[in-house]
């Protein structure tokens, strides 16, 4: 637990907001926590931060030590239990803070089993909101086992229901919340976003050289790489006799699915056409990404938004992604990306061997994607405006009643 200790606001209609998660790990969910919070700070809220005391000495790309030998010395139960648990000292933990910040509004992460914040926020009459990434009691169950699953899942509703505001990063996330019994007047879509500014100054041709690509059109992913990302069909595209001589595989990341996919390009005899970078640290990310020519989104589970998308669209990428709706929220095929359909590898294969043949097309549609950001406001600044307003509603509408 670490705590912001201004308790000066810096404008007229600051807030003071308790945010609190429990995320055990430094990845994508820590750049999208820590790039929130500092947004919010920058509009003048005073932000304390309530999160598992290891968080905080994670070097990026890891994950509290802890809490990965229990998941591998407990049985799958027992592990649940324990993260039930877990909701009595995050309890004491928000508490203690309380009387540090006198919150006027409390931000929570939603994570399953988590029911510390809406629980706070009900015995203290403090409005909470409830920013929700996944369904996760579904998504567990689907790719890392759930053994609770209806306990998961009952508790999954309650919490969502609780809060004042639950805020879902997609609109098709939107409806599932809605199908669990949220009325729609309480949600409120907000997706992911950018700070722009990290990933307009490198340059594609030193990136490039740097990297020792020169010459090469450049196929590019980033993130933790898992095996819902479909990598391995982007190593199928180098066995196709279509496929240009010059086409190389640029994946800047770490993850579960690395070593398998290391193996497939070195079974397929494709080391020499593919480049692992590794974890690469958030400081030197932009300039991996400016080396892309086609920035790579080859599956998504369909009520994600995905960060990657946003950092790909604000270096003003060429993005080829799958045409589903929760894409589609954001990305217009044939304007700022190249749509296929999910699970046509013909498609796939169409799309990134078109435009690694049209550099024009490639500008173009990278251009409108970073315009994209700007017109509907894809960045963490436009967030935390957002957050504040709907504070100023949310307070509004209280009074009404009141």
């Amino acid at each position: 637990m670490h705590y912001d200790e201004t308790e000066h606001l810096s404008r007229v209609g600051a807030l003071r907001i308790l945010y609190h998660h429990r995320i055990g790990s430094k990845d994508g969910q820590a750049v999208h926590i820590e790039s929130l919070i500092a947004a919010l700070r920058r509009m003048g809220h005073a932000v304390y931060v309530v999160s598992p005391p290891a968080f905080s000495k994670i070097d990026f790309g890891g994950q509290s030590r802890s809490i990965s030998r229990l998941k591998r010395l407990l049985p799958r139960a027992g592990y649940e239990l324990l993260e039930i648990c877990y909701n009595l000292p995050a309890l004491w933990r928000l508490e203690r803070t309380r009387w540090r910040c006198r919150p006027d509004l409390i931000y929570e992460r939603y994570n399953l089993f988590l029911m510390a914040g809406v629980l706070f926020a009900v015995l203290h009459r403090t409005p909470i909101f409830l920013e929700i990434n996944a369904p996760l009691a579904r998504e567990r169950a689907a790719f890392g086992g759930l053994a609770l699953d209806r306990i998961a899942a009952w508790l999954e509703r309650c919490t969502w229901r609780a809060a004042d505001l639950v805020l879902p990063v997609s609109h098709e996330l939107a409806e599932i919340v809605q199908q669990a019994g949220v009325p729609p007047e309480r949600i409120v879509v907000i997706p992911n976003g950018i700070n722009e500014e990290d990933f307009l100054s490198p340059d594609s041709t030193g990136s490039k050289r740097d990297l020792g690509l020169q010459g090469k059109t450049v196929l590019g992913f980033i993130g933790f790489v898992r095996d819902w990302h479909g990598l391995d069909g982007v190593l199928d595209l180098f066995a196709d006799p279509l496929c240009p001589p010059d086409l190389h595989l640029l994946v800047a990341g770490d993850g579960p699915a690395l070593p398998g996919l290391k193996s497939r390009a070195k079974r397929l005899g494709l080391l020499h056409r593919v480049t692992f970078s590794g974890l690469v640290d958030r400081d030197v990310l932009a300039r991996h990404i400016a080396a892309f020519d086609i920035a790579l989104q080859p599956k998504a589970v369909g009520y994600a938004s995905p960060l990657k998308i946003f950092e790909y669209m604000a270096a003003g990428k060429a993005i080829v992604a799958p045409n589903q709706a929760n894409i589609r929220e954001i990305l217009v095929d044939g304007q700022s990306a190249r749509l296929f359909a999910p699970g046509d590898d013909a498609a796939f294969r169409e799309a990134v061997f078109g435009l690694a043949q049209q550099p024009a097309l490639r500008e173009r549609l990278g251009a409108r994607a970073r315009l994209t950001i700007r017109e509907r406001g894809y960045t963490w600044a436009d967030n935390a405006r957002r957050i504040g307003a709907l504070h100023g509603r949310l307070r509004e509408d209280r009074r009404e009643r009141a």
